[in-house]
């Protein structure tokens, strides 16, 4: 039997979009694929899986609750009222800034004004609020999508953020990563470096959550 089977597993998905107007956003060019692909097979493994999704176009995979949102901060209220768990990953690539301000109206070109300047804030940090939560999950996994560099950034967040796994991914890489249905993945834990793929993301997604199982059971 898996070590998921009857758990609460708490998954995040595709990008967030930072509303600027009516019309314009902050975004992504996340696809959501991979934390589909985590949330399906935790699925198959038995779990209760809660599916927090930013907004992608990809069908619900059965067996589980899916909660749509759009914003970070709509992330980060989602995720917290999911808890407690028993595993959190998450894959979602939300956010680290949004406009401190959202124009009621279409910003529109002004006659000599050959610029226009945003007022970013921070959004709220979902993975190391989930990490610091009075019932912290037992098994906390974060995601870092790098184009250099990878294993310094992706050993600095699992310190700072004080989590269990990081799945760490080079992104600009042809048929892997982002809006890919293929990816490579390299998972950090304290002293460990396991490579997953290049394989399809179901794949990867099974060799994560068999990380995963090893530390829930």
């Amino acid at each position: 039997m898996s070590a998921l089977a009857g758990r609460r597993v708490v998954v995040t998905a595709g990008p967030t979009f930072e509303d600027i107007d009516p019309v314009r956003f902050l975004g992504n060019r996340s696809s959501g694929k991979m934390g589909f692909a985590v949330a399906a097979d935790a699925v198959a493994r038995g779990a209760d899986v809660v599916l927090v999704a930013g907004p992608v176009t990809l069908p619900t995979p059965e067996g589980l609750e899916r909660i749509d949102v759009r914003s970070a901060a709509q992330m980060h209220a989602a995720v917290m009222s999911a808890l407690p768990c028993d595993a959190y990953l998450g894959a979602a690539a939300v956010a680290d800034y949004t406009p401190a301000s959202v124009s009621a109206r279409k910003l529109k070109k002004q006659p000599g004004q050959d610029a226009l300047v945003l007022q970013l804030v921070r959004t709220r940090d979902i993975l190391a609020d989930v990490a610091a939560h009075a019932q912290r999950p037992q098994v906390v996994v974060g995601f870092a999508a790098e184009t250099d560099d990878l294993e310094a950034y992706a050993r600095a967040k699992l310190a700072a953020k004080n989590v269990d796994l990081i799945a760490a991914n080079r992104v600009g890489v042809h048929g892997s990563g982002f809006e890919s249905d293929d990816n490579t993945l390299i998972v950090f834990d304290a002293r460990n470096a396991t490579p997953l793929g290049p394989a399809s993301k179901a794949d990867v997604a099974r060799g994560l959550l068999d990380l995963v199982e090893a530390r829930l059971s």
